[in-house]
C-alpha cells in the first residue's frame, strides 16, 4: 500500500520515483501480548494506509473480536486467521508492504509464542531491523532475551527497543529508564550496530507517527521518524560475487542459461565465473531479464546468465567468482535453533537444505547450548524445542557455502525430519572443519567388487530388528549356520556382543541407542566392503537409526528383517529376565515398555515367528538372499 500525497497525477514520474525510494525490511517480536500487531495497525492507520472500506471492516471487526471494549483493535488489520482473532494471539508470520514519501517497507508480524519460534527466525532471516516490543508492565522476559539473540544470530544489526503500554504506567520515566538499563546490559555482546529505545502507546498512538503530548522527558524520533531515516546501506555489493541456480533455461536448441538471484557481489559480460563443486570455469557472454539484456548485475537482481563454453552446471550449484571462492566441504560447524518438539540427537539423520542443494545429514557433535537468559556456554546432549546450540555437521555429500555472517544467502539452511516431512531446525554456518580438509579418500586398488568376485558372491547386510526377546539372535545364528555350510563368507554382529566392546561406554538413552546404531552401521559397511554378508541382530527401535543404515549402504545392499512378535510373547519368554526388571522400574529406557519401538512400515523380510521355527524362519530368509545373489 502506498501513501498517495506526493502523486502529482503523472503516473510514470510517480512510479519512477517509488523506484527510487530505499526498501526496510524490519520485523516486530517480542513476548506474548506485547502489543505487535496492533503497533502495526496503529502505524498502517496513522500515516492513512489502509482504504475505507478496511476501515469499516476493521470497525466490524472490533466490535466482534476487539479486545479495547469500544476502541478500534488494531491488531486485527495484520491478525488475518481467525484463530488468531479467536485467541487475540498471532500464529503465522503476516507480511505487509507500505511506502512513505521518504522509503518503501516490508514489515513481518511475527508470533510471540514459544512454540511458533520457528515462524519468528523466518521473518527474522531477511530483515534489517527488529522492533522488539517490551511490556512496560513486565519488562524483560525471557521471549524477549530469545527472541534478540535470534535476530543477532540472523544477521538483523539495528534493534528499536519499543517500550509499549507506557501509558498503563502513567508515562514513567523511571519505567522507562529502567527496562532501558536492562535490555542494553544484556544485549552488550550480541553485536548490534545501533539500539534505539522509543517510549510508546500503540493502542493509542503515542511516538508511533507523532510525538507523545504526555512524554514531555522524551526527545528522541517517534517509531516512523526512525524507520524513515535509520540507515540500512547493504555492503552485498561488496562481497565477492554469488549466484546459485535455480533453473536451467533451455527453450530451444539455441539457448542455454543458468537463472537465478545474484546473492552477492556483481558481475557482467566478459567477467569469469566459475562453478562452485566442479571448478569449472567460462565467461558471461549475456545477461538475459525479462526486460532485456543487460551488460551488469547486482546483488537483488534476478537474472539468466549465459555462458561462453558448455560447461556442466546443474540446479543446486552456485555460480563464484573465481579469486573469492565459497568453501566446498562435508563438515562444519553451525549455530542451530531447534524448533521441533522431539529432541534433537546427534548422530541422527536428518535433511539438510540450503538455497539450492539439499542431502543427508547428522548432527555429529553438540559442543554446546547457549542460556538464552545469560548467553553463557552450557555442556548438553541434546537440544530441546527452541533451544540453541553450537554443533558439529556432516552430511552425506559436500555442499557449498560461506559463513553465515559474511553471506546469510549462501551460508544458512534447514533440517528436515525424515520421516514427518518437518522442518525442525534452522542452522547459520561458522566454518568448515580443518578435518574436513585435511582428510580425502584414499583410492585403493583392491576394491569392493574385487573382494566380491574372489568370494563368489554379493555383499550385503541383513538387519535384524524386533523386540528384546523376538528371537533377533536365533533366526540369525540359524541363517548363518546355513550360509556357512553353502561357502559363504559372513559374519554376525549381535548388538549384546558389541556392546561388550565397540559400544561398551554406550548407556540406553535415544541419544546412546542412536549412537550405537551408527556405530555398528559403519561396521557393517566396512564388512561390505570386504565383500562379506554381514547379519547384524540388534533391536535398532528407531526408524530414523534404520534409514540412515540402510543409505550407508549400496543400492539393494541393505535388507531389512522385522522378527515380529508380540511383546507378551517376549516378556513372557524374557531369556535374561530384563523384561522382569524393566517392569520393577528396575531398567530404565527398555523398548517395548518405557521406550518405545518403531515398528517398520516396508520392511524387505517380515517374519511373524509365532508357532514358526527358527530354522524354517532362517531358511526363509536363506531363499530370498539366493534370489538377490542370483540376479545380474
Amino acid at each position: 500500500m502506498s501513501d498517495l500525497s506526493d502523486f502529482s497525477g503523472d503516473v510514470a514520474s510517480y512510479l519512477a520515483d517509488q523506484e527510487k525510494k530505499s526498501l526496510l525490511r524490519f520485523l516486530t517480536c517480542g513476548s506474548v501480548d506485547d502489543g505487535k500487531s496492533t503497533l502495526i495497525g496503529r502505524l498502517l492507520y496513522d500515516t492513512r494506509l489502509i482504504f475505507e472500506d478496511q476501515l469499516a471492516a476493521l470497525e466490524r471487526d472490533s466490535n466482534k473480536h476487539g479486545t479495547n471494549g469500544k476502541d478500534i483493535d488494531f491488531a486485527l488489520l495484520v491478525d488475518g486467521l481467525e484463530s488468531e482473532r479467536e485467541q487475540g494471539i498471532t500464529i503465522d508470520v503476516a507480511y505487509r508492504f507500505f511506502t512513505t514519501s521518504r522509503r518503501k517497507f516490508i514489515v513481518a508480524d511475527t508470533p510471540g509464542h514459544e512454540e511458533y519460534t520457528r515462524n519468528m527466525a523466518t521473518g527474522a532471516s531477511t530483515a534489517d531491523l527488529a522492533v522488539v516490543l517490551v511490556d512496560s508492565r513486565q519488562g524483560i522476559l525471557r521471549q524477549t532475551r530469545r527472541h534478540s539473540f535470534i535476530s543477532s544470530l540472523l544477521g538483523i544489526r539495528h534493534i528499536v527497543l519499543a517500550i509499549n503500554k507506557i501509558d498503563l504506567m502513567d508515562y514513567s520515566h523511571d519505567v522507562y529508564s529502567r527496562i532501558v538499563a536492562d535490555y542494553l546490559q544484556f544485549a552488550k555482546n550480541l553485536g548490534f550496530e545501533s539500539i534505539t529505545p522509543i517510549p510508546m502507546s500503540a493502542r493509542f498512538g503515542d511516538n508511533v507517527t507523532t510525538p507523545s503530548q504526555h512524554m514531555a522527558w522524551y526527545s528522541g524520533p517517534t517509531l516512523l521518524e526512525h524507520l524513515e531515516t535509520v540507515p540500512i546501506a547493504s555492503d552485498l555489493l561488496q562481497k565477492p560475487f554469488r549466484m546459485p541456480v535455480q533453473l536451467v533455461s533451455r527453450p530451444n536448441l539455441n539457448f542455454r542459461g543458468f537463472s537465478g538471484e545474484v546473492a552477492s557481489g556483481t558481475v557482467a559480460v566478459g567477467d569469469e565465473v566459475v562453478v562452485a563443486k566442479s571448478g569449472q570455469s567460462s565467461k558471461v557472454e549475456q545477461i538475459v531479464t525479462m526486460d532485456g539484456s543487460l551488460t551488469s548485475a547486482e546483488a537483488g537482481q534476478a537474472v539468466t546468465l549465459v555462458l561462453a563454453d558448455e560447461i556442466e552446471v546443474s540446479r543446486g550449484n552456485i555460480l563464484v567468482a573465481p579469486d573469492s571462492r565459497p568453501a566446498l566441504a562435508d563438515q562444519f560447524q553451525a549455530k542451530i535453533i531447534w524448533f521441533d518438539s522431539t529432541a534433537m540427537i546427534p548422530g541422527r539423520s536428518y535433511i539438510l537444505r540450503t538455497e539450492v542443494d539439499s542431502t543427508s545429514a547428522t548432527i555429529t557433535a553438540l559442543k554446546y547450548q547457549v542460556n538464552v537468559n545469560s548467553f553463557s556456554h552450557e555442556a548438553a546432549k541434546t537440544l530441546v524445542m527452541n533451544e540453541i546450540g553450537i554443533c558439529n555437521v556432516s552430511t552425506q555429500s559436500s555442499i557449498v557455502f560461506d559463513a553465515y555472517k559474511d553471506n546469510r544467502t549462501t551460508g544458512n539452511f534447514i533440517l528436515i525430519d525424515r520421516l514427518s516431512n518437518a522442518t525442525v531446525a534452522a542452522g547459520m554456518i561458522d566454518f568448515p572443519l580443518r578435518r574436513a580438509q585435511n582428510v580425502q579418500w584414499q583410492a585403493v586398488e583392491v576394491n569392493k567388487k574385487a573382494h566380491a568376485e574372489i568370494k563368489a558372491q554379493k555383499p550385503a547386510v541383513l538387519w535384524f530388528t524386533g523386540l528384546s526377546g523376538a528371537g533377533k539372535s536365533t533366526i540369525a545364528n540359524e541363517l548363518e549356520k546355513i550360509l556357512y555350510a553353502k561357502g559363504k563368507h559372513t559374519y554376525l554382529l549381535d548388538g549384546d556382543n558389541i556392546r561388550h566392546g565397540l559400544c561398551r561406554d554406550l548407556g540406553f538413552t535415544a541419544e546412546d541407542r542412536v549412537e550405537n546404531i551408527r556405530r555398528i552401521a559403519e561396521v557393517a559397511k566396512l564388512m561390505t566392503d570386504a565383500g562379506l554378508i554381514v547379519l547384524v541382530s540388534l533391536i535398532s527401535p528407531f526408524r530414523s537409526e534404520r534409514r540412515l543404515a540402510r543409505e550407508m549402504m549400496d543400492e539393494g545392499e541393505f535388507i531389512e528383517i522385522f522378527v515380529d512378535t508380540p511383546i507378551e510373547v517376549c516378556s513372557g519368554r524374557d531369556p535374561k529376565g530384563l523384561y522382569k526388571r524393566a517392569m520393577a522400574g528396575q531398567i530404565a529406557n527398555f523398548t517395548g515398555v518405557t521406550s518405545p519401538y518403531e515398528v517398520p512400515e516396508n520392511p524387505e523380510i517380515h517374519l511373524e515367528t509365532n508357532g514358526s521355527d527358527p530354522f524354517e524362519l532362517a531358511t526363509r530368509i536363506d531363499e530370498y538372499l539366493l534370489g538377490i545373489q542370483n540376479k545380474d
